[in-house]
């Protein structure tokens, strides 16, 4: 790839990782530094400096300040998560979706949640528990704890017609969020909602998204028997 054909960081990204594949640059070698690098491509540093940090972020560099960067001797892929509205999730698999609000209160979380979104003793936040369906059949219990402080709009959103997993993702941006899974045995109140078998084994998503120093929500999803996640590496 010549300096003319440099036009964007997209471009730099894709000689970059030509130059990591074909061993140009092994594991372990220090790469050039972005003003080399700039001048070699004829382009802005920034757009290098934009261009290494995808890598970066994606596993196959590693960029320390003042010590350079270079190919990771173990690059970690990374998997790419995203947040969906649970009803196009169901809509794309070709089911009908269904939707129920099973409760809504503000009250006093309890001590995890509390923890989790750093909030106090005292505060009462909105828990909304619904359920969502596909085919007529559960598809995932959806218990979900959102600040009210942190979106005060929330007060006037009708989740008797749209889920807060949706409303959300369409009303409140966030910038940075947790994810984890885990497998949990069904409740009595679980196995109720999504028909199943008390004892019988469920998938667990519990996220937690934030707006700066502010959480926005917490919630745990836990899926009906079945149920696979895919995603891109």
């Amino acid at each position: 790839m010549t300096a003319l054909s440099i036009n964007n960081w997209q471009d730099v990204h894709s000689e970059v990782l030509h130059r990591i594949h074909s061993r140009q640059w092994k594991p372990g070698d220090q790469i050039p530094n972005e003003i080399e690098l700039a001048r070699e491509f004829g382009c802005a540093r920034a757009t290098v400096n934009r261009a290494l940090q995808v890598l970066a972020d994606s596993g196959l560099l590693d960029r320390r300040r003042k010590a350079g960067t270079r190919v990771a001797i173990h690059p970690v892929r990374k998997a790419t998560l995203s947040i969906p509205i649970i009803k196009q999730e169901i809509e794309e698999k070709g089911l009908a979706y269904g939707y129920a609000l099973i409760s809504e209160a503000r009250k006093k979380p309890p001590p995890d949640i509390r923890a989790r979104m750093q909030i106090s003793a005292d505060a009462k936040i909105l828990s909304v528990n619904t359920v969502h369906m596909a085919d007529g059949k559960p598809y995932v219990f959806e218990d979900r704890w959102i600040n009210v402080d942190a979106v005060p709009e929330v007060s006037s959103a009708d989740f008797t017609k749209q889920s807060p997993n949706e409303w959300l993702v369409e009303n409140k941006p966030f910038t940075s969020g947790d994810i984890a899974f885990s497998a949990t045995l069904a409740s009595q109140k679980q196995a109720e909602v999504l028909a199943c078998k008390v004892g019988e084994a469920l998938f667990v998503i519990e996220r937690s998204t934030w707006d700066a120093q502010t959480a926005i929500t917490s919630v745990r999803l836990t899926f009906a028997p079945g149920y696979r996640m895919h995603t891109d590496i």
